[in-house]
């Protein structure tokens, strides 16, 4: 079986977004059981040196539907500014990059297929092929975002378990 780029790019996004659903959902449900205002939760760093909670969910449409954007383009910059936002807000960021990413076709993405992309931030430009801005930039990013999240959530009691992270696995043979 032979991989396209839009298994490897949306499908893989698919399963890391609705895993991250997933979380965010579980720590709504903990923040109500237990008396906690889940917009505590936006603030939370891992280490006083690194970005927010909010800058984690950000990062999910932009390492996912941004980055198929930026292949169509020939151009990814990230954000220079975050939307302030409230926990209700994060979760309809990720609900509404899922439901963006099932409106992109496998067609449509494979066309894409080796066409150049500038990653360009600043004065800094580093050309990729559609290809491995995908495996080599924007999964990496998206994981990293996306477990941080997860660990951030798990730091405060949320009760996450490895496979609410996991998403829907794509089963079979």
């Amino acid at each position: 079986m032979t991989i396209s780029l839009y298994d490897v790019s949306v499908g893989s996004f698919l399963q890391t977004v609705s895993g991250v659903e997933c979380v965010l959902k579980k720590g709504a449900e903990f923040a109500e059981a237990n008396g906690i205002n889940p917009d505590t939760y936006v603030g939370l760093k891992v280490h006083e040196s690194m970005l927010p909670m909010l800058f984690q969910i950000v990062c999910i449409p932009l390492h996912s539907i941004q980055a198929i954007r930026g292949v169509e383009e020939g151009v990814f910059s990230p954000p220079k500014e975050l939307q302030q936002t409230d926990y209700a807000g994060l979760q309809k960021i990720v609900s509404g990059t899922k439901e963006a990413l099932k409106d992109i076709t496998s067609k449509h993405v494979n066309s894409l297929a080796g066409k150049p992309v500038i990653f360009k931030m600043g004065d800094l430009e580093i050309p990729f092929t559609a290809e491995n801005f995908i495996m080599s930039f924007s999964l990496p990013n998206l994981n990293f975002h996306a477990a941080t999240a997860y660990d951030l959530l798990r730091s405060e009691g949320v009760p996450l378990e490895k496979v609410d992270f996991l998403g829907k696995m794509r089963v079979g043979f």
